[in-house]
């Protein structure tokens, strides 16, 4: 294609895409005029007809995340190292994976609703396929999955894709990589599922563990286990194969962070002895010590388990020892203050008196520690919260809570530690989205590995919603507006992803060599989508 098509193609595109959004403005421009004598909505007399020729297709932007999957050679690298299948009659073992991956995205929420995909004859054709696996071929695929050896095959083939998407962003992402681990417990009503165990709140499942960067909230690695396994278990080892694939990313420092099951383990002395090389090198290809950053660039801050005997060496430090935590507050007023609300449910308690906690103060402090597994002492930072016990109107009593946490910075302060402690917390916002919103933690098969390898690949939505936002270009004219567009991107809900970036309706029209998607509709993201098309094309930036 010449440079003067691309021209003429993308100033089309561009004022396509200005026209939409005038009229859109001009519909929705607030304007005064007279009391409307009827309602808004005032459609009648609705009938419906087939299309004829025209044919149409409601998640129009799988069109994308499949440009995507092939940019980064998602596929090719799946079927270069993941052998599951003997003969490929007709699917590769990348149909499977991402035919799994863009069901949940197109909308489905379970591995029934891939029926509904594959009897869609516009949604087959826009993925170039004659036929896409039915849910009891793709529930056969999970169950080819033997070993955990398969199960990290695929992940590792995931991650080198991520790897070529990390490869495209600025070096200033590469400074440091947040690793959190956390676990969950994925329920399941089913009797007959191999694996299944009660966990320690009494519910039946599985008890997967999730690693993630939390930078850009990708899962990285996860790890399917037994209901009545503990937190902890494991962490450690895949926490290694984490830091492993960061340091060939080129990431300068690593810093891991995870609840207080995880601290509880011998791999404290190994990370924070262990040497980072520069470049994505591993240190057996470095020829001498001095092209190795310091020691230290792998920090670890984990919560850890309130003790008596941390307790009482808490109770120990002096009051001078202990400094006031302040949080700053979690927005800042742009315009005027608007006037609070009466709190109904505050007025409720005391009216009834139930019993109400509220906390008075937080003070933090800090003594050395060498846990039981350690030959090493590390910073044990204590979070002291003063909190008063109210019933109705009347204080009962007033008590101290305390929180620690453990790490191996020496250099920031122990507010800091609190405060980057506390962020983990966000993790918790990624397990909530893979499991109510791309609904990949779920359980659709019969038995550990197979559900887990049905997790990894469910999970990879959500990473090519990630990977789609990092991708996105920055041109310097407009740097600010479009970093500002990445980063919402990176922390938006999936639904919500799903419903600026994927339900485009879009006719699907074949000819001239090229499938065309003509979006039949305009949304606000609909420029950062022709951005990211125009950049995984290759084609200059319009």
């Amino acid at each position: 294609m010449s440079a003067t098509v691309r021209k003429k193609r993308a100033a089309r595109k561009k004022r396509s895409f200005q026209e939409a959004r005038r009229r859109i403005k001009k519909r929705l421009a607030n304007t005064t005029g007279p009391e409307r004598p009827v309602p808004m909505m005032t459609a009648s007399n609705i009938h419906y007809e087939p299309a004829g020729r025209a044919r149409g297709l409601s998640a129009g932007g799988i069109g994308a995340m499949f440009l995507l999957a092939q940019k980064i050679e998602l596929d090719k690298e799946i079927d270069r190292t993941l052998h599951l299948l003997k003969k490929h009659l007709p699917y590769h073992e990348s149909d499977h994976v991402l035919n799994i991956a863009f069901n949940l995205l197109a909308g489905g929420k379970r591995i029934e609703h891939l029926e509904l995909r594959r009897n869609d004859e516009v949604y087959l054709d826009a993925l170039g396929a004659q036929r896409i696996p039915d849910p009891t071929t793709a529930g056969d695929f999970c169950r080819r999955f033997a070993s955990e050896a398969d199960v990290l095959t695929l992940m590792d083939a995931i991650n080198e894709s991520r790897l070529r998407v990390w490869a495209e962003q600025p070096d200033e992402f590469r400074d440091e990589a947040i690793l959190d681990a956390d676990s969950t417990v994925v329920e399941t009503a089913g009797e007959c599922k191999e694996g299944v165990d009660i966990a320690y709140d009494g519910r039946w499942g599985y008890h997967p563990l999730l690693i993630s960067l939390a930078n850009t909230a990708e899962p990285l690695f996860l790890l399917n286990r037994s209901g009545n396994r503990p937190s902890q278990e494991r962490a450690g080892e895949y926490l290694d194969k984490a830091i492993a694939l960061c340091t060939r990313a080129g990431f300068r420092t690593i810093l891991l962070r995870g609840d207080t099951r995880i601290a509880e383990n011998e791999d404290l002395d190994p990370w924070d002895d262990r040497l980072l090389p520069r470049g994505g090198a591993t240190i057996a290809e470095t020829q001498d010590l001095d092209s190795l950053d310091d020691a230290g660039n792998i920090r670890f801050i984990f919560g850890y388990a309130a003790y008596d005997g941390l307790k009482a060496r808490a109770d120990e430090l002096s009051e001078e020892a202990y400094g006031f935590l302040e949080r700053s507050p979690r927005y800042t007023i742009k315009t005027a203050p608007r006037q609070q609300p009466e709190r109904v449910k505050a007025q409720i308690v005391r009216e009834r008196g139930f019993k109400t906690i509220h906390l008075l103060e937080e003070k933090v402090g800090e003594f050395d520690y060498r846990p039981t597994a350690c030959k090493k002492s590390y910073r044990m930072i204590v979070l002291r919260k003063r909190l008063g016990t109210d019933k109705g109107q009347m204080r009962l009593f007033e008590e101290y809570r305390y929180f620690f946490y453990i790490t191996n910075d020496r250099e920031m302060s122990a507010e800091e530690v609190v405060f980057s402690a506390n962020d983990r917390c966000n993790q918790e916002n990624l397990v909530a989205q893979l499991k109510g919103g791309v609904h990949a933690l779920t359980t659709p098969v019969d038995n550990l590995v197979s559900n887990w390898a049905y997790m990894v690949m469910a999970s990879l939505a959500w990473s090519l919603k990630a990977w789609s936002a990092l991708l996105v270009p920055v041109s310097p004219r407009h740097e600010a507006k479009h970093r500002a567009e990445r980063r919402t991107l990176l922390r938006m809900e999936f639904a919500t992803y799903c419903a600026a970036f994927i339900q485009m309706p879009c006719q699907i029209v074949q000819g001239g060599r090229r499938l065309i998607y003509r979006m039949l509709s305009w949304n606000p993201w609909q420029g950062v989508f022709l951005r990211l098309v125009e950049r995984l094309h290759g084609c200059r930036q319009c």
